[in-house]
């Protein structure tokens, strides 16, 4: 009998139509126990599938009435946070004697650990002591660091008034910070629309509890996250400044028409692969055990004549995340999905110094331009000689 992950990959349109509940009776007896069969397959689903079903789910076990719905939401946060780049520790659904009745331990790529605990409502009264006997046991086990930890309280609606008020007056203030479902899914929608994980990385803080009398840091966070999404790929800019004849020029409503075929692009790169690729950033991917990673990049057709180019940004921060993977790519999509060129990094990477650069306060990228030619396609060198280029037909998918 196939896993639910396997009915999600062969059919993904049908799967999304289902509810969670619905979903979940495809997998063993349909229940929710600790490292039962139902448990594994979900996690397993969970590590593949993208942010918008995470969202949908989210959605189902706060909206549907079903068994166990507090469990797959506790897994599903979890996962949200194996996206933002913490390394996770599931806890148990069902707590028993002896045993440490935490959600999850996230623990960031700075070594800070946060005991989580979710609530789909805050109807009822929260035992704080409870929670916070939970770290203190963590700690006692040497599990977590007393001085680099944390509690965090997942709640999955906004209304968190009676919990706020019970937090700031216990004495574990200092201690533990509150969060709905619905801001951490944000976030993690935030996370795929960036462009460098470091900023992600900066963001991932507000996990934490902080004193802010002095505010410097969240108004450099507002900073650093605004400069990240100006690093957009320049889609147009620096065109003109490579199409020499004046003719050719367009206007500058026609030279920003956006092109948006991503998706299709990262359906071919996963079937020539044949791996399932999940979005890291807003054009980098990587499978589940960080084995491969991929940086997929589109562009319109610019006319030179009676040929076509293709103009891309390649920047440092993507440079940096693929030096992270045995097997890591670039792939280009030049004008539609049909034309979508996929390069083994360590064959592309030699050839990163004989491109154009860009460079100013603000920021440094490099500039990478295809050129279409009776049905061939050239990757310019100009930093060897003007006209350089070098054929790479053979990478296209």
């Amino acid at each position: 009998m196939n896993s639910i992950f396997e009915i999600w990959s062969k059919s993904k349109k049908t799967f999304g139509s289902k509810t969670l509940s619905q979903i979940l009776s495809f997998a063993g007896d349909g229940k929710l126990k600790d490292s039962n069969v139902t448990s594994i397959e979900f996690r397993e689903l969970l590590d593949q599938v993208p942010s918008s079903l995470l969202n949908q789910f989210a959605n189902n076990c706060l909206t549907e009435k079903f068994d166990d719905s507090g469990f797959a939401l506790q897994d599903v946060i979890n996962q949200i946070e194996i996206r933002l780049g913490f390394s996770v520790i599931n806890g148990i659904y069902r707590g028993k004697r002896n045993d440490i009745g935490f959600d999850g331990i996230w623990t960031s790529s700075e070594g800070h650990s946060i005991v989580l605990e979710v609530k789909t409502t805050d109807a009822y009264r929260i035992n704080l002591d409870t929670i916070a006997t939970y770290r203190n046991k963590l700690i006692g086990e040497a599990q977590i660091n007393k001085l680099n930890s944390s509690i965090l309280i997942v709640v999955g609606r906004q209304d968190t008034g009676d919990l706020e008020a019970q937090i700031r007056g216990s004495q574990h203030a200092w201690d533990i910070r509150l969060l709905s479902a619905d801001s951490l899914l944000k976030l993690l929608k935030l996370k795929e629309t960036l462009n460098d994980n470091k900023t992600i990385q900066q963001i991932n803080e507000l996990l934490k509890p902080k004193e802010y009398t002095r505010i410097d840091k969240l108004i450099e966070l507002i900073f650093l996250t605004s400069k990240d999404l100006q690093l957009e790929e320049p889609l147009d800019e620096g065109v003109e400044e490579i199409i020499t004849d004046k003719k050719q020029k367009k206007s500058q409503k026609e030279r920003t028409v956006p092109v948006n075929f991503h998706e299709e692009c990262l359906k071919r790169i996963e079937t020539k692969l044949n791996i399932n690729l999940i979005k890291q950033s807003r054009i980098s991917y990587s499978n589940k055990d960080k084995s491969t990673g991929l940086v997929c990049a589109i562009s319109k057709p610019h006319k030179q004549g009676q040929f076509q180019k293709f103009w891309f940004a390649f920047h440092p921060h993507q440079q940096d995340f693929l030096a992270d993977f045995e097997n890591a790519f670039v792939a280009y999509g030049c004008g539609s999905p049909d034309n979508t060129f996929l390069i083994p990094y360590k064959e592309f990477e030699p050839f990163v110094k004989n491109f154009w650069t860009t460079e100013n306060d603000e920021r440094m990228y490099w500039h990478i331009v295809i050129h279409c030619r009776n049905k061939k396609y050239f990757l310019a060198q100009p930093q060897i000689e003007r006209g350089s280029m070098l054929d790479i037909t053979k990478y296209k998918i």
